[in-house]
């Protein structure tokens, strides 16, 4: 057995697993920071999932090359966690190294800074040959699989095929992907860069009756939650897409005063007080 959990841990662990057995969908939203988890909490979310895309983007690093250190990522979480009272799960990317053995042992350490899931993909972050074997990234996923089990607590273990999003649309490989992580243990599968209502039900129905998480903010046609859950989603998550919308306001802020010579950005913008009072709150 892994090291017990404090009760903190614990609850916050069947707290989040509650979130994925309950009837309906829920929307689990991605900070990229301390401060963007607090307001995530006071507006009544549930569960946090960190973004790699945000983390890279706060720390002005790319996303999906490795720039983002394993350290940096679990220092990321860590910070999340303290700041809230809520579930986290954490953007592990590929276990931050190719084998087995190494997702294991991200696991490990991801629990043992609180978190209380985490997802493992099958993308190998060279772009000259972005998707591990078939063999490999099954292999890699019960070791996560294995290394989950071990501990004292339920850790809710997502498994990630990313082929939709590295250039290779592929659906029936990335569903013949996702049911053998879910036959491994995987307890919730996802493949970013669905697009259409037929791929998302294909792939919901392909892996019944395990939860599939769905990432909205992406390119295609906007889907609604509510018509989401009547595909089958349990889970909605994010991504970097509120990390972009912040970014995108300072951007169009910082080009205004410097191109139009205005200063109206501010009139839209929280105020300090109110801020300020938030980040009070207990």
């Amino acid at each position: 057995m892994g090291t017990p959990a404090d009760n903190s841990q614990l609850k916050r662990a069947e707290a989040f697993k509650a979130l994925h057995d309950r009837p309906g969908i829920f929307v689990i939203p991605n900070p990229w920071d301390a401060g963007s988890a607090k307001m995530l909490e006071n507006l009544g979310f549930e569960a946090l999932a960190t973004t790699s895309a945000g983390l890279a983007f706060s720390l002005g690093k790319p996303d999906g090359d490795g720039s983002v250190t394993r350290d940096e990522t679990l220092k990321n979480a860590g910070d999340i966690i303290n700041a809230t009272r809520l579930p986290v799960s954490a953007d592990l990317e590929n276990g931050y190294g190719d084998e087995p053995e190494k997702c294991a042992e991200t696991i490990l350490l991801a629990a043992g800074i609180g978190l209380v899931g985490g997802s493992i993909e099958d993308s190998t972050g060279n772009f000259g040959n972005p998707i591990y074997s078939f063999e490999l990234a099954v292999e890699r996923v019960k070791a996560a699989v294995e290394a989950a089990r071990s501990l004292s607590f339920p850790f809710t273990l997502t498994a990630r095929a990313e082929n939709l999003i590295r250039g290779r649309h592929d659906l029936m490989d990335t569903i013949r992907r996702l049911e053998a992580f879910a036959d491994a243990g995987a307890d919730v599968l996802f493949a970013p860069g669905l697009k259409t209502r037929d791929e998302i039900k294909t792939v919901v129905n392909a892996v019944a009756p395990k939860p599939v998480n769905i990432v909205a903010g992406l390119t295609g046609d906007p889907i609604s939650i509510n018509e989401l859950a009547d595909l089958g989603v349990k889970r909605v998550s994010l991504g970097s897409a509120l990390a972009r919308v912040a970014y995108s306001a300072f951007m169009r802020a910082g080009k205004e005063m410097l191109r139009e010579g205005i200063l109206n950005f501010g009139s839209t913008a929280m105020s300090y007080s109110e801020l300020n009072a938030l980040f009070k709150a207990p």
